[in-house]
């Protein structure tokens, strides 16, 4: 149930905060002073669509924050759940659940279960198909004993069917598969890489680009050092042989020339053979330059490195391993799935059967009701059909139909039913369903809109009786269902500073009885305040 709800800058709501009670809450007041905006800020909540005109004139946001008591919701903490929505004029959304930031579509989801809101023009869950068979199998109830074990043989079916899909679907499927990977090996094997490969060519390739300038300073490198350093050096060794024995300054000078005179030698000999291997051909370098082209296509196919090439080729390996020894694994999969669709088969029958069966008795629940409401001619038709492929709740597919005159065909309900008859429809369901339908939360937004007398003492029952099993927000201007109301709250405006606002209040017995008068006969005296005692004498403890 929502316990309190607080609404800022809607409309012409400056700020609002409304204390909510079990049972029937219904609300009244003048035309124009902002019930109905009430309801929009609840569905704006519930992740309703949101137009920037809402906003209350001169404010950059609209905030709406409900507290819930839902005691068997698992983000609840003791029960309590905070919800708000935050619109801004540039089109910002900040939706919250118990503080944690959510998306409006996480919003909506989750307020899904929580709120459902009726009115002329606000019947989307009997209007849409898909809650239909909801509709249905929460009547039928524990009846329908095999569905729990049929979902679990739907879950592990659907499981199967995944783990078929993964493995490459059919048998075309899985060829074309293995051809690929087949074809992707052969290439990558064909190329024969190594680790280190591209590093090696690519100073090869470098070393030829430059080769004609290399060739050409090692060459004077090496005259350099074979014509005169080396001989300039073997000369000054020479020199200092001669007075080596005049003082060991001499003759250690001259070692460490001779040491000199080696290494140059040495090095000489490397510059010579370094200036043989820089003498490349053409045909070395084409050869240099198609195999670096060979590595860039597979590394743009297969990887950024050799390294990664050569672990695609691994895993490509063992998943074709893996596809050619998948015919058995396949096969066992296949008869499971033929075990869970024997036993799926048998399961949605019985479900079917017993839907059949118990379609009609809602039919016949729903009817009645109706004919309470004063739509004796209409007449509500829930139709079960089997289809071909299983689904989450057996083969059927449930939709209400309705015949609203006689003679006339039926039709779907979301196709031909007006929006005054959806709403008394809707009460009838609801009525019927109410000790089964989970959703704690119900709000109708003037569903009396065109009855009164007979019909306006129906709704107002039906509507107490609903409220047994859940919460009801009711806007009304019918004396009837002000009357049985668990809590009634005055609606009205005033103007403050040029500026219009509405305010909210909780009446008390003697104030219900005041406005039960007001709008039983647009004034308050003691004719109609008899009046609306009488009425609230008929309200049900």
């Amino acid at each position: 149930m929502i316990t309190t709800l607080h609404i800022k800058n809607i409309g012409i709501i400056e700020e609002l905060t409304i204390d909510l009670n079990k049972g029937l809450n219904v609300l009244t007041g003048e035309t124009g002073a902002g019930k109905t905006l009430i309801i929009d800020a609840l569905s704006i909540l519930s992740g309703g669509r949101f137009s920037k005109e809402m906003i209350r004139k001169g404010e950059t946001n609209s905030f709406i924050e409900a507290c819930l008591y839902l005691p068997k919701n698992s983000q609840a903490i003791d029960g309590n759940i905070i919800v708000s929505r935050e619109v801004n004029t540039n089109g910002r959304n900040l939706c919250k659940i118990n503080g944690r930031m959510v998306t409006v579509n996480e919003l909506k989801q989750f307020m899904t279960n929580v709120i459902e809101i009726h009115g002329q023009n606000d019947n989307q869950s009997l209007l849409n198909n898909q809650y239909h068979l909801n509709y249905l199998d929460g009547f039928i109830g524990e009846k329908l004993k095999d569905k729990k074990e049929y979902n679990a043989y739907y879950e592990a079916y659907c499981k199967i069917e995944k783990q078929l899909e993964e493995n490459y679907g059919d048998e075309k499927e899985r060829e074309r598969k293995l051809d690929l990977l087949q074809y992707q090996y052969d290439e990558i094997k064909q190329a024969n890489l190594k680790n280190g490969e591209e590093e090696q060519l690519e100073t090869q390739r470098r070393i030829i680009l430059n080769s004609e300038k290399i060739t050409e300073n090692l060459k004077q490198t090496d005259i350099a050092l074979g014509e005169n350093a080396i001989d300039a050096i073997s000369l000054a060794i020479r020199s200092l042989e001669k007075i080596e024995n005049l003082d060991s300054r001499y003759k250690n000078t001259a070692s460490n020339l001779k040491n000199i005179y080696y290494e140059l030698q040495e090095i000489a000999r490397e510059i010579t053979t370094v200036r043989q291997e820089t003498e490349f051909n053409d045909h070395e370098r084409n050869e240099i330059e198609e195999r670096l082209d060979i590595i860039n296509n597979l590394k743009r196919k297969y990887g950024n490195t050799i390294t990664e090439i050569l672990d695609y080729k691994k895993n490509i390996k063992s998943e074709i391993e893996h596809i050619k020894n998948l015919e058995t694994y396949i096969n066992k999969l296949k008869l499971e799935k033929q075990q869970l669709q024997e036993k799926m088969e048998v399961l949605a029958n019985n479900l079917h059967t017993i839907r059949t069966q118990e379609a009609m008795n809602l039919s016949q629940k729903i009817n009645k009701e109706l004919e309470e409401l004063e739509m004796k001619n209409a007449k509500i038709h829930v139709k079960v059909e089997k289809q071909d492929i299983f689904n989450k709740h057996g083969i059927d597919t449930v939709t209400f139909y309705i015949q609203t005159n006689l003679g006339e065909d039926e039709k779907e309900l979301s196709k031909i039913a007006s929006g005054g008859e959806i709403s008394r429809i809707m009460l009838g369901i609801k009525t019927v369903l109410a000790g089964t339908d989970e959703v704690p939360i119900l709000i109708f937004d003037e569903i009396d809109t065109g009855i009164s007398g007979k019909v306006a003492n129906s709704v107002a029952q039906k509507l107490h009786h609903i409220s047994s099993k859940h919460q009801v927000l009711c806007i009304s201007h019918l004396p009837n269902i002000a009357a049985m109301a668990d809590e009634n709250y005055f609606i009205s405006k005033n103007v403050v500073n040029e500026r219009t606002n509405t305010h909210i209040k909780q009446l008390d017995e003697t104030e219900i009885l005041q406005e039960i008068a007001r709008i039983s006969s647009g004034e308050v005296n003691e004719i109609s305040l008899r009046y609306a005692q009488e009425l609230r004498n008929k309200k049900v403890s």
